[in-house]
C-alpha cells in the first residue's frame, strides 16, 4: 500500500487534505485527473495512513477502475464511446462498427470493418449439442434464465478460448460472444414458442440476421424490413455500453477472480435481469397496461405527481442523466419510423404511450424536474410494435450490451493495476461472544 501511495503522489501534483479531528492529524490524498469529467480523490493510501476506509453503499461516489471506453456526463446529457458522441454513432455508424470501436479503440478502416464483419458472421453458429441444453428447460422458462444457462455453458464447448492470459484466446472469445449472442437469444425465443430453431445466414447483416432468426419459419420466405433492421441496429448501438453500471461492474468483479469470459458474461446477464436495471422497458409496458386507455393518461399523470400515491410513471427520468437521455432523442425518431412502417397506430398501448409522451413533455412538473422520456420508454414502444414479447426485452438488452461487457472485461484483464475485487464493510453485528452448548441455552 505504501508503494501505491507513493506512485499516486508521484502521478499527481494536486491533493485533498483530510483532517482527523479526533487526533488532529492531516493526510494528503492525491487528486487524479481524467481526460474529461471531475477529478478523483485517490483513497488507496487512506487505510494504511489512517486506519479507516470509506463507506459508500452502491459505490455511487467511488471509482473502481480506470477506463478509456465510455464517458457519461449526466448533468449535460452526454454519452461518448472512445470520444465519439452517441448521437453521431447512432446517426452515421452501425453496430458492427461500434463493436469494433469498443473492442479495438478506433473506428475501423473499410478493410478492417469488412474483415471484422466477416469474422463475426462466421462465428454466429453455435455448437449443435447446445440444442439439447435448451430442451432441458421447461417450455415456459423465462428467456433470461435460458440465456444465463446457455451462455455460461459456452465454456464447456469452447475450451480453446478460455485462457485469459492469452491475448489471442481473449479476442477469439470476444468475437464468439458478440457473434453467437443473437443466435442464442433467438433460440431462447423459438424454444418458448415451440417453433423450430432458425439457423443464421451468412448473407445477412447482424441486426437483419437476428430478426430473421427471431421471426422466420421454415414454411415461407421471410424478408427483413430495412426500416425495422435499422431500428434494431440503432437499439443495439444505444445499449452497447454505459460505463460502470451494475451488470458491467458484475462482469468486472467476476473477471477479477480470473473467471473465464463466458462465465463473466453469464454473471452480467444475471445482474441485468434485475428489474431495477435491465427490466425497465418491461416495466414501461406494464405501466401502459395499468393505465389502460388514452383517456386515463391525464389522470395517471396527476397520480404520479402525488408522493402518497404508489403509481409511478416508468420510462421517465434516469438515475444518471439529469437532463434529456441522449439515447432517447435518437430512439424517438426511430419509434415513429417503425410505427409508420408497420402501420400499427391503432395499437391501444401505443396510443397510450404517444399520449403520455405528449402530456409529459408539455407538463411543467415534468419539464422543471427534467423527467423526460428515457431510452427505456422508446425502446419498449419500438419492440412492442415489432412483435417482441416483453419477456424478450431484457434479452435484447443483454445481446446489445455483450460487446460493452466484453470490452470492459478485456480492458480490466489488460490493466496491470487490476486486482481481485474485495470491497470492505462497516460491521454492525454482535461483538465477541462465547459459545454456549445447546443443552445450556435458555
Amino acid at each position: 500500500m505504501a508503494k501505491e501511495a507513493a506512485a499516486a503522489k508521484a502521478a499527481s501534483n494536486e491533493y485533498v487534505t483530510l483532517t482527523d479531528h479526533s487526533t488532529g492529524e492531516s493526510y494528503d490524498m492525491p487528486l487524479m485527473p481524467g481526460s474529461v469529467g471531475p477529478k478523483v480523490i485517490d483513497v488507496r493510501p487512506l487505510y494504511s495512513q489512517t486506519g479507516h476506509f470509506t463507506y459508500d453503499p452502491g459505490f455511487t461516489s467511488t471509482g473502481a477502475c480506470e477506463s478509456k471506453l465510455t464517458y457519461i456526463d449526466g448533468e449535460a446529457g452526454i454519452l461518448m464511446h472512445r470520444g465519439y458522441s452517441i448521437e453521431d454513432l447512432a446517426e452515421h455508424s452501425d453496430f458492427m462498427e461500434v463493436c469494433y470501436l469498443l473492442l479495438e479503440g478506433e473506428l475501423p478502416t473499410a478493410a478492417e470493418k469488412a474483415e471484422f464483419e466477416d469474422t463475426i458472421t462466421h462465428h454466429t453458429m453455435i455448437h449443435e449439442q447446445l440444442q439439447y441444453l435448451y430442451r432441458g428447460f421447461r417450455r415456459d422458462a423465462h428467456p433470461m434464465a435460458i440465456m444465463v444457462g446457455v451462455v455460461g455453458a459456452l465454456s464447456a464447448f469452447y475450451h480453446d478460448s478460455t485462457d485469459i492470459a492469452d491475448p489471442v484466446q481473449r479476442m477469439i472469445a470476444s468475437h464468439r460472444l458478440v457473434a453467437k449472442m443473437p443466435t442464442i437469444a433467438a433460440m431462447a425465443y423459438k424454444f418458448s414458442t415451440g417453433q423450430p430453431f432458425i439457423y443464421p445466414r451468412n448473407d445477412l447483416k447482424y441486426a437483419e440476421n437476428f430478426l430473421y432468426m427471431m421471426f422466420a419459419v421454415p414454411c415461407e420466405e421471410y424478408k427483413v424490413d430495412p426500416i425495422l433492421a435499422r431500428a434494431m441496429d440503432r437499439i443495439f448501438i444505444l445499449h452497447a455500453d454505459h460505463e460502470q453500471n451494475a451488470s458491467t461492474s458484475t462482469v468486472r468483479t467476476a473477471g477479477s477472480s480470473g473467471a473465464n469470459p463466458f462465465a463473466c458474461i453469464a454473471a452480467g446477464i444475471s445482474s441485468l435481469w434485475g428489474p431495477a436495471h435491465g427490466g425497465a422497458n418491461e416495466a414501461v409496458l406494464a405501466m401502459l397496461n395499468e393505465i389502460g386507455s388514452p383517456d386515463r393518461v391525464a389522470e395517471c399523470v396527476e397520480r404520479a405527481k402525488d408522493k402518497d400515491d404508489p403509481f409511478r410513471l416508468m420510462g421517465f427520468g434516469h438515475r444518471v442523466y439529469k437532463n434529456y437521455d441522449p439515447r432517447a432523442k435518437v430512439l424517438q425518431s426511430s419509434a415513429y419510423e417503425v410505427l409508420n412502417s408497420l402501420g400499427v397506430h391503432d395499437d391501444p398501448l401505443l396510443k397510450i404511450a404517444m399520449e403520455l409522451e405528449r402530456i409529459a413533455l408539455e407538463d411543467d412538473y415534468f419539464v422543471e424536474r427534467k423527467l423526460f422520456p428515457n431510452v427505456d420508454f422508446y425502446s419498449g414502444i419500438i419492440l412492442k410494435a415489432m412483435g417482441f414479447p416483453t419477456s424478450m426485452f431484457t434479452v435484447l438488452f443483454a445481446l446489445a450490451r455483450t460487446v460493452g461487457w466484453i470490452a470492459q472485461w478485456k480492458e480490466m484483464i489488460e490493466d496491470p493495476s487490476q486486482k481481485i475485487t474485495r470491497p470492505r464493510q462497516l460491521y454492525t453485528g454482535p461483538t465477541s461472544r462465547e459459545y454456549v452448548p445447546v443443552d445450556k441455552r435458555g
